[in-house]
């Protein structure tokens, strides 16, 4: 498919970050994480003989970079299992388009997680609950602090107010703010393209496009920033030839029930 018949006549600064997205397109070398302590998550038969496997004890505040997962809420609701859910069931007070997914500390490699720390990834209720708005589901607040928020060194009330900042930071363009028509398909360097001309300053290599299911569907747009929240280009774990290797994902429609609405995995659109 050319460029111009794949991009339409979107604005000319747009065409060309996509065209120098699709020009860089490539694998992104990078250092091999740095060595971390190991622990031995295994046992003892009765004959005396070991099982299991040795697991990485990582140190919190031992990372290079962050990168922030902004989750396509249509596109999870469509495959939840979870009628309970505010964030699909229409509880949740609004229906939701990109929301929080986590921020992550990664290596340029590979990342730590489930760090040990003080409070032994604990997160207070009324925390949890101020983080609603932007990350719709208590169980995701406290899975991600447990595992990738222990990593940060930053305790529970420094990570979250982290990761508000950082979603505070990046402006979503507006023509995916509030999707309706059930029709709309987007090419991955366009999608990158309209967030770097929405947001100066983001590095055209610190972004990603995740895609999965039929479609495919749009699941996440990660952004990557350093450890003092300015925009930087990613590591080797956002290569995107391997998160989504479609030229278009399938971005289904922003709908309050979101689990009803919205067509279901497998389903023709």
């Amino acid at each position: 498919m050319g460029f111009s018949r794949l991009f339409g006549r979107r604005p000319a600064r747009i065409q060309g970050i996509a065209a120098a997205l699709v020009a860089a397109a490539g694998v992104l070398m990078a250092a091999a994480p740095p060595a971390s302590a190991q622990r031995n998550t295994g046992g003892y038969t009765r004959d005396g003989s070991q099982y299991g496997r040795t697991q990485r004890v990582y140190e919190a505040g031992k990372f290079d970079y962050y990168v922030m997962s902004l989750s396509w809420s249509p596109s999870y609701c469509a495959s939840a299992r979870d009628t309970r859910d505010p964030q699909c069931n229409g509880t949740g007070g609004r229906p939701f388009s990109f929301v929080l997914h986590g921020v992550w500390p990664q290596f340029e490699k590979g990342w730590p997680q489930d760090c040990q720390s003080p409070d032994k990834g604990f997160v207070p209720r009324p925390v949890a609950n101020r983080m609603l708005d932007i990350m719709p589901s208590d169980k995701l607040v406290f899975h991600e602090y447990r595992k990738h928020g222990t990593c940060s060194g930053l305790g529970v009330d420094g990570y979250f107010d982290m990761a508000r900042s950082l979603y505070n930071k990046v402006k979503v363009p507006p023509r995916f703010a509030a999707i309706t028509d059930p029709r709309t398909f987007v090419s991955t360097p366009e999608l990158m393209a309209e967030f770097l001309a929405a947001n100066p300053g983001m590095k055209a290599d610190g972004i990603a496009v995740q895609c999965g299911g039929s479609g495919p569907r749009l699941q996440e747009v990660r952004i990557c920033f350093d450890k003092g929240g300015n925009f930087r280009s990613c590591g080797r774990n956002e290569n995107q030839s391997r998160m989504c290797s479609s030229q278009q994902v399938y971005m289904p429609p922003v709908r309050a029930g979101g689990r009803n609405d919205a067509p279901a995995i497998g389903q023709k659109i």
